[in-house]
């Protein structure tokens, strides 16, 4: 069919070409009578045969031109479209400039991506025909080096969102978060976390489908963070030491089933909760611009490390790297779930901090809230103060292994490893600087994590991958 709805003939040849403003220009060269007349040669020699001969050589040039023509028109077909297909395999790059705040412009992210300004307006407007980001054209942004301000670009706030949640020895709590690391919405959920991981995953996605339901929002997925280590590919959680689930359970099975049973589209993905925070700091938080990051936090129980390389998430040959929670801190110390003594996970968690300090735990917060409320409230009495100090140096001795180790560019803390920097940074960058080859050459920053809620968005963010590597194809052809 040709471009008015008529049968195209045989010979019609379609030319795409790139216009002068970056669209694609459409044209169609009629090519049924490109050579016609072209018979044999009579009385050569003749006027006649000689004005034959004129008219066939004319015919012939004429097909040469024709053939010629088309062979450019053919030549600039393919051009535009592979010009087309690289803009097409450029959404994904773009989307996660804008996504993790790297482009705030479409002149950083004509630069970013090394393509032309039509091919990267081409692309902004795709990605925002999609409802993925918006494209402000209104002068003030930042704009390039020279002439009229470019437009900024920015995550659509109204756009799809992932399901995001979290399992902790204290209860749940389910988000949904928007692109840019946004919760758009959050629903806790303080339970006694059942020893049947069904149930508990059932109450969280059902909690998170409550939440869809109200602000409804389009969801491309779900991600899940948990507690313990989780076995690749198989998605087994190996050592939930602070669950009362069995080693070994099917989470990320489980919860694909409660997500499926909840009517919600996309991919159902499940990783561990350090690890997942480490990724979203990196993209959104603390760790941005970091090429060898070390996270180490802890959770509601226990301590956790992550390490990003290069951008990517280091989790080991099946998911079970930087397990800094076992690294023994004190020989003599209490013992730890995992058979060892003195471990980093039972000497410099919120539990370790409350009994080192005296206080009996309660049952009306969560363990991590009240290790933070006792250490901002009540920081000056000496109980307290002795109990700090003694956590810093555990900390401390465990950070200067690692940095021995794995020789990183930043190290950012957590829940409330994050609470004792603030209390005494440079008591514990001294013991890491004290202790380890790398500290005494000049130190590695040590910096307080940004995100509140880092693991709910590191779990968005397995969600929203797929999406970041190919927006077309996960979502469907722009409107």
């Amino acid at each position: 069919m040709n471009g008015n709805g008529a049968p195209r003939r045989v010979g019609d040849v379609t030319t795409v070409s790139a216009g002068t403003d970056g669209t694609d220009r459409t044209d169609r060269t009629d090519g049924t009578g490109a050579a016609e007349g072209t018979g044999g040669v009579e009385g050569a020699g003749t006027a006649e045969g000689s004005d034959r001969a004129s008219t066939s050589t004319a015919a012939s040039a004429s097909a040469s031109t024709s053939a010629s023509a088309s062979a450019s028109a053919s030549a600039a077909a393919g051009s535009a479209r592979t010009k087309l297909e690289r803009g097409r395999g450029a959404l994904g790059p773009a989307l996660e400039l804008v996504h993790t705040g790297r482009a705030p412009t479409r002149a950083v992210l004509t630069a970013e991506l090394g393509v032309t300004r039509a091919t990267a307006g081409a692309v902004a407007a795709e990605l925002e025909a999609l409802g993925l980001i918006r494209v402000d054209s209104r002068p003030g942004g930042a704009g390039g080096t020279q002439g009229r301000p470019s437009h900024r670009l920015s995550v659509d706030e109204n756009g799809p969102v992932a399901l995001a949640a979290q399992v902790h020895s204290d209860g749940f709590r389910a988000a949904l978060v928007g692109l840019g690391g946004r919760i758009v919405a959050t629903a806790p959920g303080r339970v006694p976390v059942s020893a049947d991981p069904a149930q508990v995953l059932g109450a969280v996605v059902e909690a998170g489908a409550a939440l869809l339901a109200q602000t409804g929002r389009r969801c491309i997925g779900a991600g899940l963070a948990v507690p313990s280590a989780v076995a690749e590919p198989e998605g087994t959680a190996l050592n939930p030491l602070h669950l009362a689930w069995p080693a070994g359970s099917p989470v990320r099975a489980i919860f694909a089933d409660c997500v499926k049973e909840a009517g919600i589209d996309g991919p159902a993905l499940t990783g561990n909760d350090v690890n997942l925070a480490a990724l979203a700091e990196h993209r959104h938080g603390a760790g941005r611009s970091a090429q060898h990051l070390l996270c180490v936090a802890t959770g509601h129980r226990g301590v956790g490390g992550a390490l990003v390389l290069d951008g990517r998430l280091h989790s080991g040959s099946s998911g079970l790297a930087l397990e800094v929670g076992h690294l023994t801190v004190n020989p003599e110390g209490r013992a730890c779930h995992c058979g060892s003594r003195g471990c980093l996970d039972v000497e410099a968690d919120p539990l370790a901090f409350l009994t080192a300090a005296g206080r009996t735990p309660g049952p009306e917060v969560s363990l991590l809230q009240q290790a933070r409320d006792l250490l901002r409230e009540e920081s000056a009495d000496p109980g307290v103060r002795a109990a700090t100090e003694e956590l810093i140096d555990r900390l401390g001795l465990g950070l200067a292994g690692l940095v021995n180790i794995l020789n990183p560019d930043r190290i950012i803390l957590g829940g409330l490893h994050r609470e004792l920097l603030y209390a005494d940074p440079e008591r514990l960058r001294a013991v890491v600087a004290d202790r380890s080859l790398w500290g005494r050459s000049g130190g590695v920053p040590i910096l307080p994590c940004t995100l509140d809620h880092n693991s709910l968005v590191g779990a968005a963010e397995l969600a929203w991958q797929p999406v970041l590597d190919d927006p077309l194809g996960t979502l469907g052809t722009a409107a």
